[in-house]
């Protein structure tokens, strides 16, 4: 058995590459990326090659950060797999201290736009390589790879959209907060897109963990209200939450709060007017009927054969196939669903609203 890999020397200040990065967090954030991966794999990574690799890349958003270009000066070794992941992991690093230190730092949407640009740049024959790959025997693996590099900009994108439509970096007026909540329910959408693809990868029951824990509904009931309360204000939608009045139950809260938010989502995107209901009515001994009931179009008898399939068939289009987003986010729940022990059923009449529900046997908290 062998023991956890020798530390490796920090280079000294001089040979140390990051250290021409003028910018202190994008210096200081580089640094800790490298510390981090390096303490992971260990001798199976090339400090040296890391850390000057990692140096271009906050070189590449520094020049766009600071001159306020739109063009980054491209590193050869950066537009690789590796200059990818670490732009990413920067950025994912950069805002969660942003969230902290605000004012200390130069504005969240300045560093959006460089992450945005610089991303941009490392992969800049990406149409070329996605149409090739597309057609070839591995193409949902490339989906799949294509998901996981679109989750960190769109989380990136999340938080500038609510953190601008919070007012937290100046007033703004109506306009432009809808057209706020027009980019948070863009984003949203693709963010969540993005998840259900990984975990169908996965299997799709990931998210269930392997013992019981204790949750309250309703703080669940009023998570995802929060989250998508931007997208219902846009379309001056109304989200109702009816929680039960025995609350705190036992079960699998994360793969409950997936289900509920793709479910309020979906209905929220396909309500023109009215109210998007998330409810939990108590059955017999310990069930609960989730339910997520809104007043939109309905769907029609066609599209329910094919509801739950992230591929549908279509004729218009050369492949023969539409990916559809809202299929994929419905087979995920159907999964999650059952593998908590239940079904997934669909009440719905065109033109008469949608109601998705399904009815879970979960202990009392308080009875344990």
């Amino acid at each position: 058995m062998t023991g956890p890999a020798a530390p490796v020397a920090q280079p000294s200040q001089s040979d140390d590459p990051l250290s021409g990065i003028a910018v202190p967090l994008l210096r200081e954030t580089a640094a800790v990326v490298c510390a981090a991966f390096r303490n992971e794999f260990g001798d199976a990574v090339d400090s040296a090659e890391m850390r000057g690799v990692a140096a271009d890349v906050a070189r590449m958003v520094e020049v766009v950060l600071t001159d306020e270009s739109d063009a980054a000066p491209q590193h050869p070794a950066t537009a690789s797999a590796l200059g990818r992941f670490i732009v990413d992991r920067i950025a994912e690093r950069v805002f969660g201290t942003l969230v902290s230190e605000p004012d200390r730092h130069p504005p969240a949407l300045a560093w959006g736009l460089a992450f945005a640009i610089v991303r941009r740049a490392l992969q800049p024959n990406w149409a070329e390589f996605f149409n090739s790959r597309l057609s070839g025997p591995g193409c949902h693996d490339l989906v799949v790879e294509v998901a996981h590099d679109l989750r960190s900009p769109l989380t990136s994108v999340l938080f500038l959209a609510e953190t601008l439509h919070r007012g937290h970096s100046g007033a703004i007026n109506d306009i432009q907060r809808r057209q706020l909540g027009l980019i948070y329910s863009a984003a949203l959408g693709l963010s969540a897109v993005t998840s259900d693809i990984i975990e169908l990868a996965r299997g799709g029951d990931r998210l269930l963990g392997t013992d019981a824990s204790p949750f309250s509904v309703s703080e669940i009931f009023e998570s995802v209200r929060d989250i998508v309360q931007p997208i219902a204000e846009e379309k001056g939608l109304e989200v109702r939450i009816v929680p039960p009045t025995s609350d705190h139950r036992m079960g699998f809260p994360l793969a409950l709060s997936r289900v509920l938010l793709n479910l309020t989502t979906n209905a929220l995107k396909f309500t023109d007017e009215g109210y998007v209901e998330l409810s939990a009515t108590p059955g017999m001994l310990n069930a609960l009927e989730f339910s997520v009931r809104d007043t939109g179009h309905g769907i029609s008898a066609e599209a329910l054969e094919t509801l739950y399939q992230p591929f549908r068939r279509v004729a218009s289009r050369e492949s023969g196939y539409c990916f559809s987003g809202t299929g994929l986010g419905l087979a995920i729940c159907r999964r999650l669903v059952e593998g908590m022990g239940a079904s997934m059923e669909v009440e719905t009449a065109p033109g008469g609203g949608t109601r998705f529900w399904f009815a879970l046997n979960l202990a009392r908290a308080t009875d344990l």
